[in-house]
């Protein structure tokens, strides 16, 4: 049988909801990213660990609400009004903790944007009460927000998120290779991308193909 040949492909995140695979660690965030019309105030916080699936579940969301997305340190320089226009997705929220300018444009857009009827978003990888925001009536009104939570991922979620990041790099391991993976890593999302990184470098490096035995020896070499 002939070997997979690994090439040095770009990486292109699929992003749209049939890519998105729903466990108990993550079933509850889907239910309320899809049923969106009925939040209360018409807000949501988003919040997860690094590489958990927010600004995946954002851009399912901006397919579902023709939403704009924008990341929270680019505030200062939107239009704010023209935002407000319609649903609204702002990621990584605590990044702007402690910058005044940013913290005034992030008030001014959550107030009106409801003002105007429409929704908003918002991401960040810790609970609102976290963020060390300056800004009390900011700091209020998101501590006031509904949240969700995407939870550290089972195994069915590893295995899933595993299959997507290597799908992303054009990569197609054999089956085995993903469960001996999914055994062998620390069951969190970083340690799933690190792994996959490390694995699409050592086969472009040596011109391998992945198979278990390659993933063994990234696993047993962590500074390989």
């Amino acid at each position: 049988m002939p070997e997979q040949l690994s090439f040095d492909l770009p990486v292109r995140e699929a992003l749209g909801r049939d890519d998105f695979f729903v466990s108990p660690a993550n079933a509850e965030a889907v239910a309320m990213i899809e049923g969106w019309q009925a939040w209360p105030a018409r807000k949501l916080v988003l919040i997860g660990p690094h590489g958990a699936g927010k600004t995946h579940l954002a851009h399912v969301w901006a397919a579902l609400s023709e939403a704009r997305i924008i990341a929270a340190d680019q505030l200062t320089e939107a239009d704010i009004p023209a935002l407000a226009a319609g649903p609204v997705a702002v990621e990584d929220i605590e990044q702007i903790a402690g910058n005044r300018p940013r913290e005034d444009a992030l008030f001014h857009l959550h107030n009106l944007t409801l003002a105007e009827g429409n929704s908003l978003l918002v991401t960040a990888a810790t609970p609102a009460n976290r963020w060390p925001l300056t800004l009390p009536d900011l700091a209020s009104r998101m501590q006031g927000t509904p949240y969700t939570t995407l939870h550290e991922p089972d195994d069915a979620l590893l295995t899933a998120v595993l299959t997507k990041l290597m799908a992303d790099r054009q990569l197609s391991p054999a089956p085995s290779v993903l469960s001996y993976l999914t055994r062998r890593i620390e069951r969190s999302f970083e340690a799933a991308r690190d792994v996959v990184e490390r694995l699409d470098d050592m086969a472009l490096s040596s011109g391998r193909p992945i198979t278990r035995t390659l993933a063994a020896k990234v696993l047993d070499n962590p500074d390989a």
